[in-house]
């Protein structure tokens, strides 16, 4: 079953720097790569951003309009497009360093989605982060609201100064979605499934934690879900927990569980059902980390 999206946040330029010292540009951004990653596997995907009237915003929206994703009329703006500088280790792990403005403008979105997703340094940094929360809060009567806290530190500074700010969008949200690493990060603590389990006494009905190679654990109205990660060989990690996040939707799409109207069968939805949103988030990721770059997969993949 397809959807229609709404992905608010950052569309920047990536600048990885290779384990050797090459060089190279590519479109990114978290939110950006959930909205190319849903559009990829045939669902209808808008992105609110903030990109530059400049040659790296020409190659940003060329990759948009190539997966098929509506860019949101308030998103070109006259200014430099932002930069992540990602310095790869000799494992493919990214290191982040930003230069970044996020001021969207929310003018134009579409009338009707059946969920809105956010993530990453979009909801944190301001002034973004609060048009970030408002819409939000308007979308929250119609749609299902998904967050990924995706903690970014040389950003957003110390996890004291951003956790009111992402505690608040987790009670804001139906689903949510974090790492170990972003866990451990913000709290300070090694029981990060104790966190992620009572995130949803703050409102989510589905809160899901991400553990690499130890696969991923669902927290929901009918008990923990663990599953195992699914095996292949590693190029890096760029956009696996991006993939992961659009993972879940299209999966919740299929199982008919995305809109307002199902946030009670969301909240009832069985440990089976949990189970195959989990594995098919797991089977995304795993495709998007077996090449370079957050190049998620397309529908005809999974074939």
């Amino acid at each position: 079953m397809t959807a229609r999206f709404l992905i608010v946040g950052e569309a920047l330029t990536d600048i990885v720097v290779d384990a050797d010292g090459a060089q190279r540009e590519h479109p990114g951004g978290s939110p950006m790569n959930v909205a190319v990653a849903l559009s990829r596997l045939g669902h209808s995907a808008h992105l609110l951003a903030r990109v530059g009237d400049d040659a790296r915003g020409d190659a940003i929206r060329a990759h948009l309009a190539e997966s098929g994703v509506a860019l949101t009329p308030g998103s070109t703006v006259a200014a430099p497009t932002s930069t992540a500088q990602a310095i790869l280790d000799a494992n493919g792990a990214a290191t982040y360093t930003f230069d970044l403005v996020w001021d969207p403008n929310p003018s134009g979105l579409p009338d009707q989605v059946e969920a809105v997703h956010t993530s990453s340094i979009a909801a944190v940094l301001e002034p973004g982060a609060t048009t970030v929360q408002d819409v939000l809060r308007r979308q929250r009567d119609r749609a299902t609201i998904s967050y990924d806290p995706n903690a970014r530190p040389t950003l957003m500074g110390s996890a004291d100064a951003v956790r009111e700010r992402i505690e608040a969008n987790i009670a804001l949200s139906d689903v949510v979605k974090a790492s170990d690493e972003d866990v451990a990060w913000l709290y300070g603590t090694e029981d990060v499934e104790d966190v992620v389990a009572s995130w949803r006494e703050r409102g989510p009905s589905l809160t899901v934690l991400t553990r690499g190679a130890e696969g991923a654990v669902g927290f929901a109205g009918s008990g923990r879900v663990q599953v195992s990660p699914v095996s292949v060989e590693t190029v890096d990690t760029v956009g696996a927990g991006d993939t992961f996040s659009a993972g879940i939707l299209d999966a919740l799409a299929a199982k008919g569980l995305l809109g307002a109207e199902n946030r009670e069968a969301l909240a009832a939805a069985p440990s089976d059902d949990i189970a195959f949103v989990l594995r098919r988030a797991a089977r995304l990721a795993a495709i998007t980390v077996s090449r370079a770059g957050a190049n998620p997969p397309w529908s005809h993949e999974l074939a």
